[in-house]
């Protein structure tokens, strides 16, 4: 299991975490991911259900390796936070609308 670097550069140096802004930053990006991975999913799913499940699984596969490797970095932490809460709310959203 790999742990995070002791501050942005790995020195022991590290500010205190800016829960406001972060949480801010996932909920705007949570909200502008679910509106578009929706309607995406929801576009794809009138061609053809199986090609909007598809689709979503290919583009979550690609995204999850960059994704995994930037889990700590100080501000992007909080984007791929929001955007992995905005990509849950549209999955369990699309099957239901």
């Amino acid at each position: 299991m790999s742990h995070p670097p002791d501050g942005p550069y790995g020195y022991g140096y590290s500010e205190p975490t800016p829960w406001g802004a972060g949480i801010a930053v996932v909920a705007l990006v949570a909200a502008l991911a679910a509106a578009g991975v929706y309607a995406f999913g929801a576009a794809l799913a009138q061609i053809h259900p199986l090609l909007s499940v598809a689709v979503n699984l290919i583009a979550v596969g690609g995204a999850a390796p960059t994704a995994w490797r930037w889990r700590f970095a100080p501000v992007t932490r909080w984007v791929i936070a929001g955007l992995a809460a905005g990509v849950l709310l549209a999955w369990v959203a699309l099957p239901l609308f």
